[in-house]
């Protein structure tokens, strides 16, 4: 998608701002993300496994926080069934802008439209399959309840949502998964002052929780089955079946 490196917080930064997605970020996402997420690439291959499982002829597919359309493209050309749309939402405009080129010269057969927005605000209907691909720590931790029923509500019956976070463990745990996790920036050429300054920009913005908070709101908010499937360090991905 992307040749560009990741340098974002190379330089000594006087304050460092909050972390955004803005067009410093969207101009190097995809080196970003794959150094920075054990196991992303799977992950989102394995996102087109399970939608092609889920997904049902005539039904809406949504990409919730799309980013630059990883997970969409996984789809749509995962997806074996006839008359379905990939609907990505994102509400970076440095995000969106650059996604529409690339589905854009991307060969899969579904259809895709991609929309700037607020995934809080848009109408979830006629949908088989919701992904939140790293999406959901982004969003305010009071607003995740609604949203997750806004998704079940829209899900046809055995419709499924993929939820992938980044969690938070109790503090013994918290402290060797976190070691582990920095280890892997630093074989992926991140400095100590790249994983720093991060660090100190996501604070506040990324907000984590443990994987029973999770799987407990997705019950309450209406789903049958919650079924975690992937974890590396402390990022995973669960199963969430209507």
């Amino acid at each position: 998608m992307s040749g560009f490196q990741d340098r974002v917080f190379a330089e000594q930064q006087e304050t460092v701002a909050a972390f955004k997605f803005d067009e410093a970020v969207a101009r190097v996402f995809p080196d970003m993300i794959q150094r920075s997420v054990p196991g992303y690439s799977m992950v989102v291959s394995m996102i087109g496994l399970v939608a092609d499982r889920y997904a049902r002829p005539g039904t809406n597919i949504y990409d919730l926080g799309s980013s630059l359309g990883a997970v969409s493209i996984a789809m749509r050309h995962a997806v074996s069934h006839e008359n379905c749309r990939i609907i990505a939402i994102d509400n970076s405009e440095a995000m969106t802008e650059r996604c529409e080129k690339i589905i854009a010269e991307d060969d899969g057969g579904i259809p895709v439209d991609v929309l700037c927005g607020d995934i809080r605000e848009t109408m979830i209907e006629n949908a088989s399959v919701a992904a939140l691909n790293f999406t959901l720590q982004f969003i305010p931790v009071e607003d995740r309840l609604d949203l997750l029923k806004s998704i079940r509500n829209g899900l046809c019956s055995g419709g499924a949502l993929i939820l992938s976070e980044k969690l938070a463990f109790p503090a013994q745990h918290q402290t060797i998964l976190d070691t582990l996790y920095y280890d892997y920036k630093r074989a992926n050429g991140y400095s100590e002052l790249e994983i720093s300054q991060k660090r100190t920009a996501l604070e506040n913005v990324l907000v984590p929780e443990s994987l029973d908070e999770h799987r407990e709101r997705l019950i309450e908010a209406g789903f049958r089955h919650v079924v975690p499937w992937y974890q590396g360090f402390n990022f995973c991905s669960l199963l969430a079946v209507r």
